[in-house]
């Protein structure tokens, strides 16, 4: 029983340690510089909250021409090499000035930092472009040295490698080679050191001996953020600004009427924010893997449908290209034919003009004919020879090819149709419809019309929704009602609610889907029943003889002449009256 107990403490202490490893792991990607792709050195918060390594985004700004602007926004140093004698510990200790210091710091003009030049009319603005968010950052005149030091994310670094590191000794900075290993860090001077070096460059009696000594690391940070213009610790956040302040940002003119909080409470502001959104996230585990595995499912269906997609266009570029080969063919074989013809004629005709030469058979047949003595014998002869010779004498006075060498009727007018394969591209769906409203309205009927914009795609037909407004709302979305594959651009809505706001909307669809819907119209039917009622034209009661009443609730006939000539009988008089309860409609 023991045993199974055992192992099984065993094996949820390894499920632990798979588990620690591989977020540790999956972390690393978060730890990375994205220029350098390492781990963070002494990262730099840029304005855009991207973080870059110090000597990257030198680097960078050196590449981008700015010299002198990437200075340390620390004033510590920064080379682990260099020895702690050279170093002061007293460069960070610069106490928070008291309150009368800062009111004599302001009325003696207090106002520039380190390194500004008085009366600077056109300060340099230097421009950072962040790998992260491919975009120019601007960093201000004093350039990285204007920025903080990201010492949470240097922390968070340290403990990743503490933790995923097998056997990476720190060796001491200060031993002569071969160094031995480190066994102590000092925060003040910066450095690792052995236990002979910490002993030798901490002597008994100086003020470097009250130096407390801390675990060797290859990364020195301060005690606390320091404000890289005036090296105080920050104690505010500016809200206004987004921005860490000391005492003396506080009271700087940059920052009059800007919301200034305790650092404390925006500490524990964004504390209780990040706990929350990270104690949500840690408890919809299940509806994060449900999203991965829909992700994952359009990942598959998209290359599917991508290669389906390739299929169709290839298919159809291949049919036009069938197309075009056909006709190419039936092309090429009306040439061919044309050409065929007229290299026969041409060919007659030089066989006709040969034999007009000298020497031909046809000159010397007629030489041997007009040796013939007997008369009626040449008449019978010579009369069809005389037709030939008389036809060639006329075509070879009148010389004309029998047939044109040119081919210019044959020239194919491509602009249009490389117009259109240039034009060639993938169907869009229609755009957003546009309502017509002189045409549209709503009586016993709602009758909506509308049209395309210019250069929309063409829409093969249209979804008309529409519901009532001026109902109790429905828990839920929406829910309209639809009038499916509507051919034209109109659409009539027969037996609307009297005394109803109607909202209607119209969409297109091609075979790229759907397109966007049109923006809402709101129509008003009739309070009441529309009545309808049609005018016999032999009592002379035409729509040109009727008045309607001010309140449009009455309609009467116009006395006159061709109403009482239009009586079956005479009448002395005539006056109709019909009282309209509602709203009245009228038809000639």
């Amino acid at each position: 029983m023991a045993e199974g107990e055992d192992m099984q403490t065993f094996t949820s202490i390894m499920d632990a340690l798979v588990r620690i490893s591989t977020s540790m792991k999956n972390m690393e990607k978060e730890l990375l510089c994205p220029v350098c792709q390492e781990m963070y050195k002494q990262p730099l918060v840029l304005p855009c909250t991207h973080n870059v390594c110090q000597a990257c985004a030198r680097e960078v700004l050196g590449q981008q021409g700015y010299i002198g602007h990437g200075g340390d926004p620390s004033s510590e140093p920064t080379s682990p090499a260099s020895t702690p004698s050279t170093r002061s510990p007293r460069l960070s200790r610069r106490t928070l000035p008291k309150p009368d210091r800062l009111d004599r710091l302001l009325k003696s003009g207090f106002g520039t930092y380190p390194g500004r030049k008085r009366g600077a009319l056109h300060p340099q603005v230097i421009m950072f472009p962040c790998p992260a968010c491919q975009g120019d950052v601007e960093l201000g005149e004093r350039g990285l040295a204007g920025l903080f030091r990201n010492l949470t994310l240097e922390r968070v670094v340290e403990r990743y490698r503490q933790s995923v590191s097998v056997g990476g000794a720190i060796l001491c900075q200060l031993c002569k080679p071969p160094p031995l290993e480190a066994t102590k860090g000092c925060t003040e001077c910066r450095a690792t050191f052995c236990n002979e070096c910490f002993k030798l460059f901490h002597p008994w009696g100086t003020q470097k001996a009250q130096h407390e000594p801390t675990l060797p690391t290859l990364s020195f940070r301060p005690k606390g953020l320091m404000c890289p213009d005036h090296k105080e610790e920050v104690t505010h956040y500016c809200k206004t600004c987004q921005r860490l302040v000391c005492q003396l940002c506080r009271v700087r003119r940059t920052h009059s009427g800007h919301k200034i909080t305790p650092v404390l409470s925006a500490y524990q502001a964004l504390k209780d924010k990040l706990t929350k959104s990270l104690t949500y996230i840690l408890g919809n585990q299940d509806t994060v893997q449900t999203q991965i595995c829909e992700l994952e499912e359009a990942v598959r269906h998209t290359e599917v449908s991508g290669q389906q997609a390739k299929e169709e266009v290839s298919q159809l570029v291949r049919g036009l290209g069938a197309v075009l080969e056909e006709k190419r063919a039936s092309l090429l074989q009306a040439i061919e034919e044309c050409q065929q013809e007229r290299l026969a004629r041409l060919s007659a005709q030089i066989q006709e003009h040969r034999s007009l030469l000298d020497g031909s058979g046809l000159v010397g047949y007629a030489q041997e004919v007009l040796k013939e003595t007997d008369q009626p014998c040449f008449v019978q002869a010579a009369k069809q020879l005389h037709n030939r010779i008389a036809r060639a004498t006329e075509a070879l006075q009148t010389f004309r090819p029998a047939a044109s060498s040119s081919f210019r009727h044959c020239q194919l007018d491509v602009g249009r149709e490389m117009k259109l394969l240039t034009e060639l591209n993938f169907l869009r769906a229609p755009e957003a419809p546009v309502i017509d409203t002189q045409r549209t309205f709503a009586y016993d009927q709602i009758f909506l019309c509308w049209r395309l914009p210019p250069h929309s795609p063409p829409a093969w037909h249209y979804t008309v929704e529409f519901r009532r407004t001026d109902v109790p709302a429905q828990p839920g979305p929406a829910r309209w009602q639809r009038r499916e594959e509507v051919r034209g651009t109109s659409a009539l809505l027969e037996n609307p609610d009297t005394g109803s706001v109607y909202v209607l909307r119209v969409r297109g669809w091609n075979k790229a889907g759907y397109g966007e819907y049109s923006e809402d119209v709101h129509l008003h039917t009739p309070p009441a029943p529309v009545l309808h009622f049609f005018l016999d034209g032999r009592w002379g009661a035409s729509r040109e003889r009727l008045a309607i009443s001010k309140d449009q609730r009455a309609v009467r006939s116009v006395p006159g002449l061709p109403l009482l000539l239009a009586a079956d009988r005479l009448l002395t008089g005539c006056h109709l009256s019909v009282d309209v309860n509602g709203v009245w409609g009228l038809w000639p």
